[in-house]
This record gives C-alpha cells, sequence and structure tokens, in this order.
C-alpha cells in the first residue's frame, strides 16, 4: 500500500536519517510517530491522544468533552499576542468545539524593552475579547539565547460531541477564504522592504498586512457554523495548504485528488511567491478552513457559508488510500507537493546563509 506522503521524501518513512541534522519548522513526520510512541496514552477518558495529523486532543471530562491544544508561534513577531490566539484557536474549533481559555507562555529575548510583554498581552487581550475566552494563566521569562520573542499557547475548549475524521471516499474537498493569507500577511509585516526592492507595490503590502484581521486568521466561525454537517476539518498551518491536505488525508486514513486550477490563491500571495520564489502551497495558511463534506451535504455547507459571507471554493475530492495524494494540473495526475518546512522557514534560511 502506498504511503501518503510522496515516495521521493523518503525521510518521512524514517528510510534516511538528515546528516544535516533538522532544519526549521515540523519535525518528520516518521521521527514525530516516533517520539508519540514513547507515550503511554491507556487511558478509557482519552478518546482523542497524540497523533500525526490530529490538531487537538479529547477527554471525557464529566458530563462534557475537554478538547486540548497547544501551539507556538515562532515565525511573527509583529502582532505576536493576536497570532497566538487565533491560531490556537482554530485548534480548537476545527474539532467541533468552543474554545473557552488560555494559558499562554511568553519568553522574550534579554535586554527586550518592559513595553514589548505589555504590548504583546494588549493583543492577547484583544483577540480573546473578539473570540470571547479567557486568558487565565501562564508563564512570562526572559531567556538566554533568543533572538526574538516567542509565544507557546495552551487553549482549552469544550463540546458535548466530538467531530471525529470520518471522510469517505467520494467526499467533496472544500477550502474558506483563500491561499494563503496568514503568510501572505506575515510576509507583509516581516519583509516589507524586501518586497518593494523586489517591485512590489506599496499599496499590495498594506493590503497583505490587513490580511490578518479581513479576511483574518480565524475559522472559528466557519468550523462552528458547519460542524454538525461535514466529515472533518483541519486547519493548515505550517507547510501550507499542501502539508494539510496530506495532514487531512493521514487523519482520515485517505487519499485525495486536487484540482490545481479551483485553488484559491489570493493575488497578493501569488505575487510575492512569484518575487521570493516560493510555492504558495507551502505557504503557512490559518485563516483557511479545509474541510471534506459529503456530496448530499455539500449544498448545505455552501449554503450556510454563503449565507455568512464566507468565501468557499471545491478543491477535490477523497480517494482511497491506495489512490495516494495527487494533484490534477492541465489533464496530468501528479504527486501533490509536499513540504518538509514552510516555505518561510525556507526563506529566513535561505536569507541567513
Amino acid at each position: 500500500m502506498p504511503l501518503l506522503f510522496p515516495p521521493r521524501e523518503r525521510l518521512c518513512r524514517g528510510e534516511i536519517l538528515p546528516e544535516e541534522g533538522l532544519k526549521c519548522g515540523k519535525l518528520p513526520p516518521y521521527l514525530l510517530e516516533k517520539l508519540l510512541k514513547i507515550l503511554d496514552t491507556t487511558d478509557e477518558e482519552i478518546l482523542i491522544g497524540p497523533r500525526v495529523g490530529e490538531d487537538s486532543a479529547v477527554v471525557r471530562w464529566g458530563e462534557k468533552l475537554l478538547v486540548a491544544t497547544s501551539d507556538p508561534i515562532t515565525f511573527a513577531s509583529d502582532l505576536l499576542g493576536w497570532y497566538t490566539v487565533m491560531i490556537n484557536a482554530n485548534d480548537i474549533a476545527v474539532m467541533g468545539a468552543r474554545p473557552r481559555y488560555l494559558l499562554l507562555t511568553l519568553l522574550l529575548p534579554p535586554g527586550s524593552s518592559p513595553d514589548l510583554p505589555l504590548d504583546i498581552m494588549q493583543q492577547v487581550e484583544a483577540a480573546a475579547r473578539e473570540l470571547s475566552l479567557k486568558v487565565i494563566g501562564g508563564h512570562t521569562e526572559v531567556t538566554p539565547g533568543l533572538e526574538r520573542p516567542i509565544a507557546v499557547g495552551t487553549m482549552l475548549g469544550e463540546t458535548d460531541k466530538v467531530l471525529y475524521p470520518s471522510a469517505k471516499e467520494g467526499d467533496i474537498i472544500g477550502l474558506t477564504k483563500g491561499i494563503a493569507i496568514e503568510g501572505t500577511s506575515l510576509l507583509a509585516r516581516e519583509f516589507p522592504h524586501h518586497l518593494l526592492s523586489l517591485g512590489v507595490e506599496e499599496k499590495a503590502i498594506e493590503r497583505a498586512k490587513n490580511f490578518i484581521f479581513q479576511p483574518g486568521i480565524s475559522v472559528l466561525e466557519e468550523a462552528l457554523l458547519v460542524r454538525d454537517f461535514v466529515s472533518s476539518m483541519h486547519d493548515p498551518t505550517e507547510g501550507g495548504v499542501a502539508t494539510g491536505i496530506y495532514e487531512l488525508c493521514l487523519a482520515n486514513d485517505k487519499g485525495a485528488l486536487i484540482y490545481e486550477e479551483t485553488l484559491p490563491i489570493l493575488p497578493e500571495c501569488e505575487l510575492f511567491s512569484e518575487k521570493l520564489g516560493l510555492n504558495p502551497l507551502g505557504l503557512i495558511a490559518s485563516g483557511a478552513l479545509l474541510f471534506t463534506v459529503s456530496k448530499e451535504n455539500a449544498g448545505i455547507v455552501r449554503g450556510i457559508l454563503e449565507k455568512a459571507g464566507i468565501k468557499c471554493w471545491e478543491i477535490g475530492e477523497i480517494k482511497s488510500k491506495d489512490f495516494g495524494i495527487k494533484l490534477h494540473r492541465k489533464g496530468e495526475l501528479l504527486p501533490l507537493p509536499y513540504f518538509e518546512r514552510d516555505e518561510v522557514a525556507r526563506l529566513e534560511e535561505k536569507w541567513a546563509k
């Protein structure tokens, strides 16, 4: 039976080890699987434990289901607090749950201005108010060796029933809002001078900076709207929509066929990617909800999202695991690109040399 990851990425199978050591970004799936196998999760209250492709853990908690996730923000320095709340809330939302509480760990570089943690916390509170959740604790310190602040969020949510990945062959794969909202905004906020030097107009950069707010990097609204009608949901983050599709398929134990001509790449994303030599499909993509839905429910979901003013595209369909994960491009079937690390991390590494 073929692997869900492209054969050329033999690193994912654990057949080879990285001679040069680990690179920035997510761990290779084979290594992450080995790490998770170390853990003993034998507990009848654990409904969903740690595994590759899952966004959150789920445990029984009295009469409710507790949904928990933890995510760091490592690429962004601008609006770090806002990102932390939104990204962690997304992981709760795609399980069909409502985020309620946040624990925040904030690590600051030596020599930071006292204004820095105050500014970050104001961003956190503003984002928490927007999503109607509360910050209930955490930890803050100045940490040796850091070049920029890092925030790590642990989010707790609750629900009466959790959305288990249950996509079937023939289900439609949908995507909201576009590609790649977070990555495009991140490039505009972190590297405006590079983009200007490459001939990108300042108006395009300013538009992209605002993507973090409009269309926004939260998928909470659409996830809660459609949770009763879809067969699975996922929040594509590091590694972009392409990696999100691999993770979605892994969670469902299925393959997929993606239609390149239907992928809604934002004009600014396409422009920035072209200028910087990036692939939009591998660019961190929070803000887009990736979901699967049966053909019978597809019209219902489309209507719900349209009524809420949320754009949605059908970008492919679920196939058997034997089919693999493929991209339909101009009549050809090709392996969907797989990104060992996010395109932003690759760009930063390139510029650091």
